[in-house]
């Protein structure tokens, strides 16, 4: 296996000569030499954990607004029965089960996130993977493997352009990157020898894209762009899979990755490569709603809680974070006509949420809860500071209520939960998947999860990943 950074041109720095070592080359080289045996057992551990994680949030975002609208688009185009999508049951070309599995777990906003990195790697990667499984009767160590693969890559993509400090443009990183991952995890799954593989990174610098005004401007479209990137990570490896040449240098070319979206670190980006997996260094979210705005739901629940505080007793509220928080969630809450994507991305709704309520869960961004006279009316109770000295990403926050019985009270949270400095237990993460598997057009009763749960932990075992689901398992309503 080729590892290091050899030859390869960091940011700033003048790409290779003709003939030399491309960024594409050393990650396909990477790909296609890396597989089960060879993979750590704390990554493989942890993506069963994080598949697990997906598949339910996915689960529970079947009957999201949207969902069944593109589903049925989906179906009414047809095509080859090649993969599932979760929840329906429906088989499609792996590309439309990939891109609808990957829209429903991104719906309700409750997916892992990078700490490392602001990118979303399992609306993506496992999307993707278990697409590609099903489509090729791949094993449950070849899924597997291509998922420790892809979601490593699509971690380092992240955190290679978050340590420059160079601002931030505006593209969804979720997207930009998530689809040179999705393309590693198609391509570790067709087979692809390393020319084709790295023809399937050029492939999909030429379908980039993604952007944060859909966050700023509360839309549908925010759950739709890990969607396109899974599908089109798919797309670029069958393309190369069949001949389809693109450019080598993807990322570090004069119009590629890093040239055009974001400056990126080649040498964070390859740092032991093959020898540290960074699949792990994701976090389970707690809250479905933007992760900007765990750190301020904490911490307005901890004082809920501690001081026993009811919505009249509390004169106004007030929430201090960083500038990358106030951009995405510091503005107005305005419902209008995407009240569940609005709730998602407001930290004064999160806030008014966690105080009227005792907390925030998948009842609270339904659209009836969102649109509540009672949360819009303590939600023009709460401010929002912008702290410009804070550098933070999701933390950390401070949140100051103003009681009629107790004054000024305050209290600043450092850490997300679901991170490893604030995880969360086997126990927990077994509640959210319960919660979550009791919503969408499907549900599974305790046995049903119990079974899911056990597949998950022996998937080594499986022999064909297209008999994941057991028949009758799958139950939509009508």
């Amino acid at each position: 296996m080729q590892q290091g950074t050899a030859n390869v041109a960091p940011r700033g720095a003048r790409p290779p000569e003709t003939g030399s070592e491309s960024i594409a080359d050393t990650l396909a080289h990477h790909v296609v030499a890396a597989d089960y045996a060879s993979l750590p057992q704390p990554a493989l551990v942890a993506a069963k954990r994080f598949f697990l994680d997906t598949l339910a949030v996915a689960w529970a975002g079947t009957d999201a607004p949207g969902s069944r609208a593109v589903r049925d688009m989906m179906v009414q185009e047809g095509g080859r029965p090649e993969s599932t999508v979760w929840g329906y049951g429906d088989r499609l070309p792996a590309g439309s089960a990939a891109l609808l599995n990957s829209m429903n777990a991104a719906a309700l906003d409750y997916d892992a996130l990078g700490q490392d990195s602001n990118v979303h790697v399992n609306v993506v990667v496992p999307p993707t993977a278990f697409a590609l499984a099903e489509r090729e009767h791949a094993n449950g160590r070849q899924f597997l493997a291509a998922l420790v693969i892809g979601s490593d890559l699509m971690c380092r993509l992240g955190a290679s352009c978050e340590t420059l400090g160079n601002e931030h443009k505006g593209w969804f990183y979720t997207s930009i990157h998530g689809i040179f991952a999705a393309a590693a995890t198609a391509a570790k799954l067709l087979g692809l020898d390393v020319v084709a593989t790295r023809h399937a990174f050029g492939l999909a610098l030429s379908q980039v894209s993604g952007t944060q005004q859909c966050m700023i401007e509360p839309s549908l479209a925010k759950r739709m762009q890990s969607a396109f990137a899974a599908r089109a990570g798919i797309l670029s490896a069958l393309l190369a899979q069949r001949g389809v040449t693109a450019p080598r240098q993807a990322f570090e070319g004069k119009f590629g990755l890093y040239g055009m979206y974001q400056d990126g670190d080649a040498e964070r980006l390859l740092a032991d490569l093959g020898r540290r997996y960074e699949n792990m260094n994701l976090s389970i979210k707690k809250y479905p709603s933007c992760g900007c705005n765990h750190t301020s739901i904490e911490g307005a629940l901890q004082l809920v809680r501690e001081y026993k505080l009811e919505p009249d007793d509390v004169i106004s509220a007030e929430v201090e974070i960083s500038p990358f928080m106030y951009r995405l969630v510091g503005g107005q809450y305005e419902p209008g006509d995407n009240p569940q994507v609005a709730a998602q991305f407001s930290v004064r709704y999160s806030v008014a949420c966690a105080i009227l309520r005792g907390g925030l869960g998948l009842t609270d961004i339904q659209a009836e809860a969102a649109l509540d006279p009672a949360v819009r009316s303590l939600v023009s109770r709460v401010s929002v500071v912008e702290d410009k000295t804070n550098a933070g990403k999701r933390a950390p926050a401070i949140v100051r209520i103003k009681s009629k019985r107790h004054g000024l009270l305050a209290r600043r949270v450092d850490h997300v939960p679901g991170t490893p400095q604030a995880p969360l237990s086997d126990t927990e993460l077994r509640a959210k998947i319960r919660d979550c598997m009791a919503l969408g057009v499907a549900q599974r009763d305790e046995a049903g999860i119990d079974r899911l749960v056990d597949q998950m932990n022996r998937i080594e075992d499986c022999a064909d990943m297209s008999g994941f689901f057991a028949a009758g398992e799958t139950r939509p309503r009508t």
